[in-house]
């Protein structure tokens, strides 16, 4: 007996799918205009990449796992240095003096906190550095559960692993980051 094969219809995405991906993409973002963008690019990616669709998932479990694939390539754009430079950050919204500044240009407050921040900068600077020491698929697989908070299940869809392997990958992933840490960041 065959399956019933699932198939696309473009044309119907935006009225069908639009506000399910913005909400999963906001989630995951934190920012409304990401999102959106994140979905524009999702369905820009899914016409370009139609002919490839062979009707196994639905056509909403489809776009979702284009739009992960947009939402990873989000953070890695942002942890890179070149991607770093590239966020900009709004410090006015009215009139004359509308503007937004590199982040990395952004003034930083004077006050006690700037330590702590400079502190942080340098442990998270530490810690991606740590993860890029790690095999692809561990740091891959970190990121995603600890950092963007995507769901077991979604990992294991997404990577073609079961739930035991993600755990033992975590856990080897998170003594690795332990190690190097301990190496390179408190004991020196």
């Amino acid at each position: 007996m065959s399956q019933e094969k699932n198939v696309l219809n473009p044309d119907i995405w935006i009225d069908k799918y639009a506000d399910y991906l913005f909400n999963y993409a906001v989630i995951r973002v934190n920012n409304e205009d990401i999102a959106k963008d994140l979905v524009q690019e999702t369905f820009f990616a899914g016409l370009k990449s139609a002919k490839n669709f062979q009707g196994k998932a639905s056509e909403r479990t489809w776009l979702i796992a284009i739009l992960k694939r947009k939402v990873i390539d989000h953070y890695r754009k942002i942890n890179s240095k070149k991607g770093q430079a590239e966020v900009r950050m709004n410090f006015y919204n009215d009139g004359k003096n509308e503007g937004s500044w590199i982040e990395e240009r952004v003034p930083q407050s004077w006050d006690n906190a700037s330590e702590k921040l400079i502190e942080n900068e340098e442990l998270k600077s530490q810690l991606d550095v740590c993860l890029d020491y790690l095999p692809e698929k561990y740091a891959m697989v970190f990121k995603m559960k600890t950092i963007q908070e995507f769901e077991t299940e979604e990992i294991c869809k997404e990577l073609n692993i079961t739930a035991s392997n993600l755990w033992v990958i975590i856990h080897r992933a998170r003594m690795q980051l332990r190690k190097c840490m301990e190496d390179n960041w408190f004991n020196t």
